[in-house]
C-alpha cells in the first residue's frame, strides 16, 4: 500500500501539470491540426478570391439603366451578350490574339530556356543571363509597350531604316495600330512568363537521362523531342497557363497598339465599366472566366502538373 500510494502521488503533480500546461496542436489530432494550420490562408482565399468572384456573379445578374443600377435576377445581360454578334467577334479577337502569341512565347521561351539550360555551362553566367532576361521587368508594363509606337510609326525607326537600305519605297503603314503591332507588344511584354518555368523544369532534369540516349545512339534531335520535351511538359504547361490568361485578360495593350481600331474581351469591360454599366461589365467577366477556365482545363488535359511537379 505504501508503494501505490507513493505512486499516486508522484503521477498526480504531473497530471496537475499537464492540466495546467498551455494548449498545443501536438495534442489534437493530425487532421484537426490541418485544418486549423490551413484555416489562414483559407479565410485569405475566401475573402480576396472566392467573395470578390461571387460578387461579380451576382452583379452580373442584376439590372442597368442609363443612369443607375438595381438589384435583380434576371437574364437580360447574358441574353444580350450572346445574341449580340460583336461578342462572338470580341471573342474570336481574344482567342485570336491568345493562340499567336501564346504559339510565338512558346518557341521562343523554349528556345532560350533550352539554351541557358543545356548551353551555359557555368552556374553563375546562367543567373546572369538569365536576369538580363528579367530586365524589361524594371519598368512598368505601359512604358515597354509605349516604346514600341515611335519604333514602328510611318516615320519611325523601323521604315526609316528599311527606306534607306532600299528595301522598301513607301512606309509600311501594317507596322502599327494593327494586329500585328497588338501580338508584337503581347510577345514583348509576356515572353518571359514562358521562359521561367520552362529554364526551371529544364534545370531539375537529370542529365544522366541525356547522356543515356546519347549513347544508346539517339540524335540531338531525337533526344529533344523523346527526352527533353516530354521531361518539359510541366514548365510549357504552367508558362502556357501565364500567358493565355494574362493575353486574354489584357486590354491596355490592344488600346494602344491598335490605334483604338481592335477590341478585345478586356476593353469590352473596360468599356462597360466607363460607361457605369457595371452589370453588364460583370457579365462580360464571367464569360471570360468561364473561357478560360475551359481553356485552361484543355492545357490540362495533357499533363498533370501536381504529379508532374
Amino acid at each position: 500500500m505504501t508503494d501505490q500510494t507513493q505512486s499516486i502521488s508522484s503521477v498526480a503533480p504531473a497530471a496537475k501539470a499537464r492540466a495546467k500546461a498551455p494548449f498545443s496542436l501536438s495534442r489534437l489530432p493530425d487532421a484537426m491540426t490541418g485544418w486549423l494550420l490551413s484555416l489562414p490562408l483559407a479565410l485569405v482565399l475566401f475573402f480576396f478570391l472566392v467573395l470578390p468572384i461571387a460578387m461579380i456573379v451576382v452583379v452580373s445578374f442584376w439590372g442597368a439603366t442609363e443612369f443607375s443600377i438595381y438589384p435583380a435576377f434576371q437574364f437580360d445581360n447574358y441574353e444580350f451578350l450572346l445574341t449580340s454578334p460583336v461578342t462572338y467577334q470580341v471573342f474570336f479577337n481574344t482567342v485570336k490574339y491568345a493562340l499567336i502569341t501564346w504559339a510565338i512565347t512558346l518557341v521562343i521561351g523554349f528556345t532560350v530556356a533550352y539554351f541557358l539550360a543545356f548551353h551555359v555551362r557555368t552556374l553563375t553566367w546562367q543567373i546572369v543571363l538569365f536576369l538580363l532576361c528579367t530586365i524589361p521587368f524594371w519598368t512598368s508594363n505601359i512604358i515597354r509597350m509605349i516604346s514600341w509606337i515611335p519604333f514602328l510609326g510611318r516615320n519611325g525607326i523601323a521604315n526609316s531604316t528599311l527606306i534607306s537600305m532600299g528595301v522598301i519605297d513607301e512606309p509600311l503603314d501594317w507596322l502599327l495600330f494593327s494586329d500585328f503591332s497588338v501580338i508584337l507588344a503581347f510577345v514583348h511584354l509576356y515572353t518571359l512568363f514562358m521562359v521561367v518555368p520552362i529554364f526551371n523544369t529544364m534545370m531539375r532534369i537529370d542529365r544522366s537521362l541525356i547522356e543515356a540516349a546519347y549513347d544508346n545512339g539517339a540524335t540531338g534531335l531525337q533526344t529533344l523531342t523523346n527526352v527533353i520535351i516530354p521531361l518539359t511538359k510541366p514548365g510549357i504547361m504552367i508558362g502556357s497557363i501565364f500567358v493565355v490568361t494574362l493575353v486574354m485578360g489584357d486590354f491596355i495593350t490592344v488600346r494602344f497598339m491598335s490605334g483604338s481600331q481592335k477590341a478585345n474581351v478586356g476593353r469590352l469591360i473596360s468599356n462597360d465599366i466607363a460607361l457605369l454599366q457595371y452589370p453588364s461589365a460583370a457579365a462580360t467577366a464571367v464569360i471570360l472566366l468561364i473561357t478560360v477556365l475551359l481553356v485552361i482545363s484543355i492545357l490540362l488535359r495533357f499533363v498533370d502538373i501536381r504529379k508532374e511537379l
